[in-house]
C-alpha cells in the first residue's frame, strides 16, 4: 500500500530498549527510487547528532502507527558511524555504515535491496566477509533528501508544470512509486500524482525533476487529488 512519506515526519522511533528520538527525513535512491535511510534527529539523547537508520533496521513500514519501532539496541545505534563528517552522504561512509551493521549492502546485486526486493532482517555478515570494492570518498550523487526534494521544479519535455509538493512510499519495499506535484494555473492549481518510473532525473543544481512526458500526456494519465 502506498503513504504519503511527509505523515511519517516528526513519528517517535523505539529502540528495543526505548526512545531514540524522532524522524526528520529521509534519504533516497534516486534510480530505484527507494528510501534507504530514515534521518533521525536524537534530540536530548544524543544532543546535537542526528543518526541515520536503514530500512533493514524496522522491515516493513507502518505508517499508521504513532512510533515506529526499531530492531536495535540503543548502545548499537550510539555508535554506529556518525554523519555529521560525512554530509552529503559518501559511499565510503555507506560501506563503513554498512559493514557496522552487518546488513547487505544495496548496491551488491540486482535487486532494489541488493539481492533481495525488500529490506528484511537477516543474520549480520561478518566485517571480513564483507567485500570491500575500494569505492573513493566521492558523494553519492544519486542520494538525495524528500525536505530538500520538495519544492522542486517538475520539467515536463514541453515546459514546466509545477513543484513537487510530496511522495507516496510503499510500505513493503520502501519505494516511492508516485511524486504528488502541485500544479499552476493551467490545471485549476490541482495536485497531481505521477509515477516515478516516468521520471527520468533529478537535477541538483537546477532544482528540477525532469520527465520526458508533455504536458498533455501527464494530463492524459495522472489522476488528481485535492491540493
Amino acid at each position: 500500500m502506498l503513504y504519503p512519506i511527509t505523515e511519517l515526519y516528526g513519528h517517535k522511533l523505539i529502540a528495543k530498549d526505548g526512545d531514540i528520538g524522532h524522524v526528520q527525513d529521509f534519504y533516497f535512491d534516486d534510480k530505484s527510487w527507494a528510501i534507504r535511510y530514515v534521518v533521525v534527529n536524537t534530540g536530548n539523547w544524543l544532543t546535537g547528532r542526528l543518526v541515520m537508520l536503514s530500512p533493514h533496521a524496522f522491515g516493513k513500514l507502518e505508517p499508521k502507527e504513532e512510533s515506529l519501532h526499531v530492531n536495535l539496541k540503543r548502545n548499537k545505534i550510539e555508535n554506529s558511524p556518525s554523519i555529521a563528517a560525512h554530509r552529503p552522504v559518501s559511499r565510503q561512509y555507506e560501506e563503513d555504515y554498512y559493514t557496522y551493521f552487518g546488513w547487505p549492502a544495496y548496491w551488491e546485486g540486482v535487486g532494489m535491496w541488493g539481492a533481495n526486493g525488500f529490506p528484511v532482517a537477516i543474520s549480520p555478515i561478518p566485517p571480513n566477509k564483507r567485500p570491500h570494492h575500494g569505492h573513493n570518498q566521492r558523494d553519492d550523487i544519486h542520494l538525495h533528501s524528500t525536505t530538500a526534494v520538495k519544492g522542486y521544479h517538475l520539467q515536463a519535455a514541453d515546459e514546466e508544470i509545477g513543484t513537487v509538493c510530496g511522495f507516496k512510499v510503499n510500505d513493503t519495499t520502501w519505494a516511492i512509486e508516485e511524486l504528488e506535484v502541485k500544479t499552476g494555473h493551467w490545471y485549476a492549481h490541482q495536485k497531481i500524482v505521477i509515477p516515478t518510473a516516468k521520471i527520468e532525473r533529478i537535477s541538483y543544481e537546477e532544482s528540477k525533476v525532469v520527465t520526458s512526458l508533455t504536458r498533455a500526456q501527464i494530463q492524459q494519465f495522472a489522476h488528481t487529488e485535492a491540493a
